[in-house]
């Protein structure tokens, strides 16, 4: 990992380091969209407001997804469109995820040009052949709602903010030269010559342009709309059409297209836009973006940013932000600790976005246009991760939007051609990314914190019923019919095994506050076919055979081929955060299972671990527990449901210590839009979500040294910490409202309507 902060992040830090011991005023200055991205540079910096459908951006290069027919690694350094180690950029495209393992995105790109035309994008090696720019990281600076940059090539300065639903570009010209936007309706994250399906653009007038792209690949049925906006009209225009398979072309070769022709489509164009400038004169973008059509993005435009003040602009995005983050006011000296909270809290408000227009429509799973009502639809959910701490999360500081979130899960279901929850799905699409079928989580979670409304809670039992009853879903009708997932059904049937008695542990709860006692019976005997995966010959989950037999050749190190998913058997055995207590047993009890779960911590993985895995370097583990990938998140909290919850104190802190830091690459893995960040949010204030829908809190070990947390419903949940220090570690004794917790777990519910929660640490741990 990098051990220096660069300049431009450390400058908004420089004033205020006088006041670190206090809550700053201005909590934006704390967190910073470059700050904490993985090392591959899965977060991008870039402007957008809390869950922006808009997620403007630089890309800072072109790869293609595939190389000579292969899958190019390479790419995956692309994932966000930002690659902190590069040095050309690209462009600024409008739509991105924030560190996904996998990705798509990256639509309409515009990049400011002077000099000579080149609607070619060019090389990194060499910039100059193309439209791209070198940049430096001393003339960039990244907030939220704000990126500034010095494209050195053409002497442009770009300045990036956002509204929920349209960039704003502002571009300082030097005015030597002729100047361009070049809009790319080509470039793409994750991007191959066949992704683009097809792209339409019509040029209204001499400065409003409109049109459409319809994309593949993950998202395989995607399109979004758009209208560009100029401050001043272009004195010309033009396109290139670079498709090179057309089997018909109709009768549109008599005309000339290339230059002031109001009307381009094709699957693969490229756009110019010439202006006279003079030097220090700002030529202003808005862009807006629709899911519905050209004109609900004209409207959307309309609506938001009805002005060319792009500092107003900018004030108000961030003060989006501001009210955001200063739900949570922390207290600590170190302003490390300060960046970090706030970097995660930014992080953690990325996703899922908002995915509609202002009058309510967007575009359905079943691709029809549909109206949300009496609620805010959205998209972007990537559960597999989510489900575990940041879905938790939102039904603190964010319940409305949480409730919002399940009820545009449960239209997908509604729309969904299979009757399913969502998996992993984006922009009207599911993509089955990833495994089990962690919307019930989520769902059911809401819905026993009381966060959805109580008409909605019966369609909701209906809909995880019916999405955990599909028999052809990923080994399912096996896991059914033999209580697994067999090795011959799936390359990841272990992990299916445990994910899916999860989730059916979560229906069963929820079919239990709902007065379903069939439902709850059918349920809990699923939740219990993770035992059937257990070897306990060897202490650990196994692939098992269909005739019943566990799987002779097997790893219990290696993530390959071993029947999981993003993790081994040592951090998978562990993954049964419903049922805690009876793993513990099972593995011996106390006596054992405790130095089990210590040496996971303080093993040492073979180089040859790390060549199997594109997402996890050595950074991002401690000794075995990779906290890089998620299914381990709680396994530090585990000891809690031992007779030693000190060690969960000692790890928990450990892992905050070396797993986040302020820097380009401050994670140990992707942040998977926003899980990496909720898990340090939650363990930093002292306390985790073990097993969401449980009702339940594992207290850990605070790093704050006191917090508020200003709560939806008008009330505040303090946390004080008395004797804190990096050397406390210890949990001496908690209180909450002046009553001893006798155990290490709080309520949900108690924390939901306020009060306060007093930790006193010690050095040493409190063995009674």
């Amino acid at each position: 990992m990098k051990s220096l902060l660069p300049a431009l992040v450390l400058l908004p830090f420089v004033a205020l380091a006088q006041k670190a011991s206090t809550t700053p005023e201005n909590l934006v200055q704390y967190a910073h969209p470059i700050v904490g991205t993985q090392k591959m540079g899965h977060t991008y910096p870039g402007a957008t407001v809390p869950f922006g459908m808009v997620q403007l951006s630089p890309d800072t290069d072109t790869l293609s997804y595939e190389q000579n027919g292969k899958y190019n690694p390479d790419i995956y350094k692309y994932c966000a469109g930002y690659n902190y180690d590069d040095k050309t950029i690209v462009g600024f495209s409008h739509t991105h995820f924030s560190g996904t393992g996998h990705s798509d995105l990256g639509d309409f790109l515009l990049m400011p040009t002077t000099g000579p035309l080149q609607l070619n994008p060019g090389t990194a090696d060499r910039p100059q052949s193309g439209y791209r720019s070198a940049f430096s990281h001393q003339n960039e600076v990244a907030e939220p709602a704000y990126y500034r940059v010095k494209l050195d090539d053409h002497n442009i300065l770009a300045e990036l903010t956002a509204t929920t639903r349209v960039g704003f570009h502002q571009y300082t010209f030097p005015g030597t030269e002729p100047a361009h936007v070049i809009l790319d309706m080509m470039a793409g994250i994750y991007n191959y010559p066949d992704k683009n399906v097809w792209s339409y653009v019509r040029v209204v007038n001499d400065s409003l342009v409109t049109g459409y792209r319809q994309t593949t690949g993950w998202g395989r049925t995607r399109t979004e709309y758009f209208a560009m906006q100029f401050s001043k009209p272009f004195r010309g225009y033009g396109a290139r059409k670079y498709d090179t398979k057309e089997t018909y072309r109709g009768f549109w070769g008599r005309f000339d297209q290339s230059k002031n022709w109001p009307e381009q489509a094709g699957r693969q164009l490229r756009l110019y836009f010439d202006f006279a400038t003079v030097a220090g004169e700002k030529i202003k973008v808005k862009f807006a973006l629709s899911p519905v059509s050209m004109d609900g993005a004209l409207a959307n435009m309309r609506a938001e940013l009805p002005s060319w003040n792009f500092d107003q602009a900018r004030r108000a995005s961030q003060q989006l932000w501001q009210q955001e983050l200063q739900k949570v006011a922390i207290q600590t000296p170190n302003r490390a600790d300060k960046e970090n909270f706030y970097t995660a809290l930014y992080h953690a408000y990325l996703s899922p976005t908002v995915y509609q227009d202002t009058d309510g429509q967007y575009r359905g799973l079943d691709q029809q246009t549909h109206r949300a009502e009496g609620l805010t639809n959205y998209t972007t959910f990537s559960l597999w991760d989510t489900f575990r701490a940041l879905h938790p999360l939102f039904n603190l500081l964010q319940p409305k939007r949480n409730s919002d979130m399940v009820q545009s899960m449960l239209a997908h279901y509604d729309q969904s051609p299979e009757h399913m929850l969502p998996v992993w799905s984006h922009h009207a699409n599911e993509n089955w990314c990833m495994s089990g079928y962690h919307s019930v989580s989520v769902v059911a979670d809401a819905v026993i914190n009381g966060v959805v409304p109580p008409a909605q809670a019966e369609r909701a039992l209906a809909a995880c019923v019916a999405t955990a009853r599909h028999r052809w879903y990923d080994g399912l009708g096996e896991y059914l019919d033999l209580g697994y997932v067999p090795n011959e059904r799936s390359g990841t049937s272990v992990s299916n095994t445990l994910e899916f008695a999860y989730d059916d542990w979560c229906i069963a709860q929820l079919a239990r506050k709902l007065g379903h006692a069939d439902v709850e019976k059918e349920f809990s005997k699923r939740a219990g076919f993770w035992e059937n995966v257990f070897d306990p010959r060897h202490n650990f989950m196994r692939p098992r055979l269909a005739n019943g037999n566990f799987r002779e050749k097997f790893d219990v190190l290696s993530t390959n081929g071993q029947g999981f998913i993003e993790g081994n058997s040592w951090n998978y055995s562990l993954a049964v955060p419903h049922d805690p207590k009876a793993l513990i047993a099972l593995m011996g009890g106390n006596r054992q299972f405790v130095p089990h779960l210590d040496s996971l911590f303080t093993m040492h993985l073979p180089d040859s671990f790390f060549a199997e895995t594109e997402d996890i370097t050595r950074e991002g583990i401690i000794g075995g527990y990779v906290h890089g990938n998620e299914p381990a998140h709680h396994a530090a909290y585990l000891y809690n449901y031992t007779d030693q919850p000190w060690h969960t104190q000692a790890q928990v802190r450990n892992i905050l210590a070396r797993q986040y830091h302020p820097t380009p690459d401050g994670l140990g893995g992707n942040d998977d839009c926003g899980q990496m960040s909720a898990w340090y949010l939650f363990s930093a204030l002292g306390f985790y979500p073990v097993a969401p829908s449980s009702g339940q809190y594992a207290l850990g070990s605070p790093l704050v040294h006191g917090a508020v947390l200003h709560l939806e419903n008008g009330q505040t949940f303090t946390i004080q910490v008395k004797n804190q220090s990096a050397k406390n570690v210890y949990v001496q004794s908690a209180t909450l409202n002046g009553q001893r917790l006798a155990q290490p777990f709080l309520a949900q519910a108690d924390v939901a309507k306020g009060g306060t929660l007093v930790f006193v640490m010690g050095a040493k741990p409190a063995r009674k």
